[in-house]
């Protein structure tokens, strides 16, 4: 019952369990040594463990030379069976030694073989002691059961503690909570007398959470030699343990003067990883007299930590502010573009790429788009220069007229003529009255019969003016652009009344409306062109000659009227066609010409 305790206290280690069974069952029979083999590749046979135990690796005692060959047959027979050793196998021993073999079978199936080194030399006790021994492989089945349930118990452990500190995690609303977790959860299950956790910012770590201590400052020795321990285990992204193992290979002078300047103290730092890359480091603290050197104790604190980052690291990437969670999303964005694969995305980023190049840094011609009218440099119009009626109308709408020959229309003049008659009459009595004044001498009567006739004169005047102006003769040469009168024959019209326009389409301009968003940019002698609606396949360039400084309401918008000077006068153009004209303005980016309109908009809007 003894051996069976001693089995189940086992450490884990398989070569150690296979020397305790060695050991239990020499005990029990008295034996001087025992030895277990495997057979390997070639017929040859491996030493996995021996009692007492042997400094060399494989060759195994001396004293089981001799039964090397029965090793093999046990293997093949699956049988047990016994074998003399001379007398210098067991110096000092008083009689015959023999070596025992005895299969070690699972399932039928021989998985080894334990030799044993027993003093005596009687057929019927080594009978005896061979079925004692037989049960090595029962010993052997404990001790593995042991071993599973040693490696069961460490796993709970492990996940108790990983389950303790994501518990803490997942109540956490902020990184800060998580990272004093994963600090506090070590600090106890561990038995650390210091715990530290870092985050790495840019090329550095920063400590942001340290176990026993609040509060804590940068300036301080302490947190200098912590970060820098940290750092030295993110950069060669290994576990750092210190003292370190003898076949160790990684660098811990950081670690080591941590040691000394606040210790002595055993150091373990394990790397937090995140998508492959190290971004955090815990770091553990306990006296050197409990050194880091339990693999399962360590494989505990790595869980806790491989469990509980994506729930720190969401935190972490949560409680930034909005600008730095939007420039993390667009590093990782680009990240995945400019990555391994995905073709169609880096050719769509590059096309956009070229794009924006080309928006930015390419010009092209910038065209200010307003409506046009055409109007005639010269307008004469002819008017009514009396109350009349329309007596004749001799031209028709677009006729060509000559200045001083053409006769335009007529107008009633009878009443003229009877009015001019009762003047002349009227003026004869003044004379006859003047004349007899003079006669008699009456100086007063005689000048006021003069002024009398004077004004008379000028009424005459005036109504033979008005009767030589009935007859409308073109003032200049040129087209008629107004309505046709023939229809309004013996229609009254009075003074000062339209009757007749002429224009000259040789003098024919643009007057272009330019929306005061775009008024700045229109200058004296820029050029551009313009189609009329009626003839929208056929574009004249002009040249802008002045710019009206005051404003008008045209198409319910404020626009200043551009004066432009036509290169060419086609026979189809006429005064008021409208149509669409194009100022050049000159060379622009192209991300300014599409997107100003709209920047103005928001300018004008947010008031930038």
């Amino acid at each position: 019952m003894k051996m069976m305790s001693d089995m189940q206290r086992t450490d884990g280690v398989f070569t150690r369990v296979l020397t305790q069974v060695l050991a239990g069952q020499c005990r029990q029979v008295q034996a001087i040594g025992g030895a277990m083999l495997r057979l390997e590749e070639n017929n040859g046979l491996g030493v996995l463990a021996t009692f007492p135990p042997s400094d060399s690796d494989n060759t195994g005692p001396i004293w089981i030379s001799p039964a090397i060959d029965t090793c093999r047959e046990v293997f093949s027979r699956k049988k047990a069976a016994i074998v003399a050793a001379t007398a210098q196998q067991g110096p000092g021993a008083p009689i015959r030694n023999h070596i025992i073999v005895i299969p070690i079978k699972k399932k039928n199936n021989i998985r080894a073989v334990a030799a044993f080194l027993v003093p005596e030399e009687n057929p019927q006790k080594l009978e005896v002691l061979a079925k004692q021994l037989e049960t090595t492989a029962l010993l052997l089945d404990n001790s593995e059961l042991a071993l599973t349930l040693e490696n069961h118990r460490q796993a709970i452990a492990r996940l108790n503690l990983a389950l303790s500190v994501i518990t803490v995690c997942n109540q956490a609303s902020h990184f800060t909570s998580v990272a004093m977790a994963l600090r506090n959860a070590p600090a106890e299950k561990v038995r650390c007398d210091r715990v530290s956790f870092g985050v790495l910012k840019g090329r550095y770590v920063r400590v942001h959470a340290m176990s026993r201590i609040d509060t804590f400052r940068r300036e301080m020795r302490v947190v200098q030699d912590i970060e820098a321990a940290m750092e030295e285990c993110l950069d060669q992204d290994l576990e750092i343990i210190y003292p370190p193992a003898l076949e160790a290979t990684s660098v811990q002078r950081a670690a080591r003067q941590l040691s000394e300047q606040h210790g002595p103290t055993a150091i373990l730092a394990l790397p937090i990883r995140r998508e492959g890359e190290p971004v955090a480091v815990i770091l553990l603290e306990r006296p050197s007299e409990h050194p880091f050197a339990d693999r399962n104790e360590i494989e505990a604190v790595r869980l806790a930590c491989d469990l509980c980052a994506p729930r720190f690291f969401e935190l972490q990437d949560h409680n930034r502010w909005f600008g730095a969670r939007f420039a993390a999303a667009i590093r990782k964005r680009v990240g995945s573009i400019l990555g391994p694969g995905r073709i169609g995305v880096k050719l769509g980023a590059g096309f956009v790429l070229l794009a924006a190049l080309f928006l930015l840094f390419a010009k092209g011609d910038y065209r200010i788009d307003a409506p046009f009218v055409f109007e005639p440099s010269i307008k004469q119009s002819v008017v009514a220069p009396f109350d009349s009626f329309i007596k004749q109308v001799a031209v028709d709408p677009g006729q060509v007229v000559e200045a001083g020959l053409t006769t335009l229309g007529e107008l009633e003049s009878s009443d003229q003529r009877l009015k001019l008659a009762a003047l002349k009459a009227e003026q004869l009595g003044y004379r006859k009255q003047r004349a007899a004044s003079m006669r008699d001498g009456k100086t007063a009567e005689t000048q006021m019969a003069e002024a009398q006739i004077e004004k008379l004169a000028a009424e005459i005047r005036l109504v033979e003016r008005h009767i030589e102006q009935a007859r409308l003769v073109a003032p200049i040469t040129g087209r008629i652009v107004s309505v046709d009168l023939k229809h309004r024959l013996g229609a009254p019209v009075e003074t000062g009344a339209v009757l007749f326009e002429i224009v000259q389409l040789e003098q024919l301009r643009a007057e272009l409306f330019v929306p005061e968003e775009s008024i700045l940019l229109v200058k004296q002698g820029q050029e551009g062109e313009l189609a009329a609606v009626g003839h929208p396949n056929q574009k004249i360039r002009f040249v802008v000659e002045r710019i009206n400084p005051i404003a008008e309401v045209v198409e319910q918008q404020n626009s200043f009227r551009v004066r432009a000077r036509l290169s060419e006068r086609p026979d189809w153009m006429r005064p008021g066609m409208e149509g669409r004209a194009r100022i050049e303005v000159g060379k622009k980016h192209y991300a300014w010409i599409w997107t100003h309109r709209v920047t103005d908009w928001l300018r004008m809007k947010l008031w930038l």
